[in-house]
């Protein structure tokens, strides 16, 4: 009877504050059709979700089986929930779930997202969340309210003027109490910026910005000690009462503080629910099913302990003590009283009476879609001349190389002992350029890691990021190919005109543009640094086999030369070059005396003791008169590649 009594009373209590909340909300929306609209778009009374059942395949059986059972849970607007549980108890997959994102690799998922008690899907959660992931997305040589400005800029309409997003900016860096670090760089390997704590609250900030009204947080605490990660929570629970946000977070073992700044705990072990609902009363609810909280314990390591099974022994009963945590929830009253909590905001929903914002009818402004991409290279701009790893220390890199390469092949004559050291010397400079360009992968690494975030929280598109990305390393790739050249062509003695010179460079830059496209081509299908490496390398490598140089075109195996030598971006380079040399000049043979010649190629001036440079070409199977089809094919290949690594970002989510 009791029981029943203290259910009843439960579900009066829900029922009584879920009206009182869509009442206020209907006197709201009485006040005006301007006002009405501005709520309908901005608030959010309460998220659930009800019956998550998430499913993988066994990798030995193949047959289905549950990692996340029957998950229910409700929040409202100025709440925040802790999603709580040992290592492997579905934290993260809940997490993951409820966000509409993908909860684990090849999972399949059921069950509803309710916003105002109305069914979601991605589109809707997009306009009306932010996920922050446990790593960070941060750029590191960027300052704090640079981060917070673009971050606005690609979130914010342009309706909203800069004096308002300034505003908002301000605001947030004091709320995050981070006012004195605003001109703090983030920090990058060579230069220290702002702490962990730091960081996290500036991730957090940087969402926020665009206004969400619900935000999910995956360990927003890890990596930092209990003083940061209550000084971080603490911060955040301000905002979301301030702004009557809907704060969702997944934590692992937080100190008694901490813990006591959530308003709803949701444990689980082993994907199941153990308790759903107060902080304040799960310690009465686990002491009533027979366990009782000593004192002076931490109730977050308490709760952990009841039902983790990482380190459970031959003999302990914590097998048996976890499947009497799961079994009790479910058929408590509590569970009860949830199901029925969300039945009613499902309810409530369906009733026009009482005026609960359809969510379907969110459309958050956004930037007018030419601007993403000059947000994205105004911003990889600034990362690019202040981080030195970018490009800096690739300008130092092929330098280096230049150097090195000019003073191997220095001062060549124009006579026939030294044409094939020439032939050498341009191979290899389009060889090493290309070969190089291996050095871009943790750069664009970096920044497709930053775009996976940006995108999942529906900021960014792959073709925003492919433009940005494209055109910001122009500029620094054509800088990069003028100074090596300007060392090494005229160390080596190449043909000393300009027109020479600058279309040398043109070749290079073409290499380098066409080098740094396949870079990104393989980075964005295999976004593992290790990965990435071994495949730019061994793709330049074959490019480097049948480009014509090391083996002649003539006596190339059919199946290389047909398959791969017409599509080798380094063969028509190395050709446009062997021209750009050899066509306007002339070389001499060795002198026998008595007007008498001994000349290595066949040429039509072997009688006065010279050799055309047409004749060296054609040893090569060199047409010396379509360069501006070459130039035109290594666009194409440019095209293709860019335009590949679109499609892979496109069709990828992670």
């Amino acid at each position: 009877m009791e029981s029943t009594a203290r259910s009843s009373e439960s579900t009066d209590t829900v029922r009584e504050e879920q009206i009182q909340r869509n009442d206020n909300m209907a006197e709201d929306l009485e006040l005006g059709n301007t006002k009405s609209t501005h709520l309908i778009n901005d608030i959010v009374l309460n998220y659930a979700w009800k019956d998550i059942d998430v499913k993988v395949k066994d990798r030995t059986s193949g047959k289905p089986i549950s990692i996340l059972t029957d998950a229910n849970g409700i929040i409202h607007g100025g709440e925040m929930v802790a999603l709580m549980g040992p290592s492997g108890s579905g934290k993260t997959t809940l997490l993951n779930s409820i966000a509409h994102r993908k909860a684990a690799a090849g999972a399949t998922t059921t069950g509803l997202r309710l916003a105002n008690g109305q069914s979601i899907g991605v589109s809707e959660i997009r306009e009306l969340s932010s996920y922050v992931e446990q790593d960070d997305a941060l750029i590191g040589s960027l300052t704090v309210h640079e981060t917070m400005q673009f971050a606005a800029r690609l979130a914010l309409p342009s309706s909203v003027s800069k004096k308002e997003r300034l505003q908002r900016i301000d605001d947030l860096i004091s709320s995050f109490g981070m006012q004195s670090q605003a001109q703090t760089i983030v920090g990058t390997p060579l230069k220290k910026g702002l702490s962990g704590g730091q960081k996290k609250r500036l991730e957090v900030a940087s969402r926020l910005v665009t206004n969400p009204k619900i935000v999910f947080l995956d360990e927003p605490t890890s990596g930092l000690d209990s003083t940061l990660s209550f000084e971080v929570m603490n911060y955040i629970k301000q905002i979301g009462k301030k702004n009557n946000l809907i704060i969702i977070a997944s934590i692992h073992q937080p100190s008694t503080k901490t813990f006591e700044l959530f308003d709803k705990l949701c444990l689980l072990s082993r994907g199941k629910t153990c308790y759903f609902g107060p902080v304040s009363t799960a310690s009465e609810y686990f002491e009533r099913i027979g366990y009782k909280m000593p004192q002076k314990v931490n109730p977050a390591e308490f709760y952990l302990d009841l039902i983790n099974m990482d380190l459970a022994k031959e003999g302990d009963n914590i097998a048996a003590q976890v499947k009497h945590i799961t079994h009790s929830w479910a058929s408590s009253i509590e569970a009860n009283s949830l199901k029925e909590e969300i039945n009613m905001a499902i309810n409530m929903s369906s009733d026009p009476e009482k005026g609960v914002p359809k969510v379907s009818r969110v459309r958050t402004a956004k930037p007018a879609p030419w601007m993403i991409p000059w947000v994205l290279f105004h911003r990889s701009w600034i990362k690019a001349y202040r981080d030195i790893v970018a490009y800096g220390t690739r300008m130092i890199m092929y330098l280096g190389l230049a150097v090195l390469m000019g003073t191997v092949f220095l001062r060549f004559s124009t006579t026939q002992s030294h044409i094939q050291p020439f032939v050498s010397s341009i191979f290899f400079s389009s060889a090493f350029i290309s070969f190089m360009a291996v050095a871009y992968v943790p750069a664009f690494l970096e920044d497709r890691a930053t775009f996976s975030k940006e995108r999942a929280n529906g900021l960014v598109g792959p073709l925003a990021f492919t433009i940005s990305n494209f055109l910001i390393g122009l500029p620094f790739l054509f800088l990069i190919t003028v100074l090596f050249a300007v060392v090494q062509y005229w160390l080596t003695n190449m043909r000393p005109t300009a027109d020479s010179f600058w279309m040398f460079v043109l070749w290079l830059f073409l290499d380098l543009v066409a080098a740094e496209s396949l870079v990104v081509l393989v980075s964005s299908i295999f976004p593992v640094f290790v990965v990435a490496l071994a495949v730019t390398a061994f793709a330049n490598g074959l490019w480097m086999c049948v480009s014509g140089f090391l083996v002649p075109l003539g006596i190339l195996n059919p199946f290389w030369k047909y398959v791969f030598h017409y599509i080798d971006y380094q063969a028509y380079v190395f050709q446009g070059m062997m021209v750009n040399e050899f066509k306007h000049r002339t070389y001499e043979c060795d002198s026998l005396g008595d007007g008498k010649y001994q000349c290595m190629y066949p040429s039509d001036l072997n009688s006065v003791g010279k050799i055309s440079g047409i004749a060296v070409l054609q040893q090569y199977g060199i047409n010396p008169n379509i360069q501006g089809t070459w130039v035109g094919i290594m666009i194409a290949i440019i095209a293709v590649y860019r335009l590949l690594g679109y499609l892979v970002l496109l069709i990828k989510r992670t």
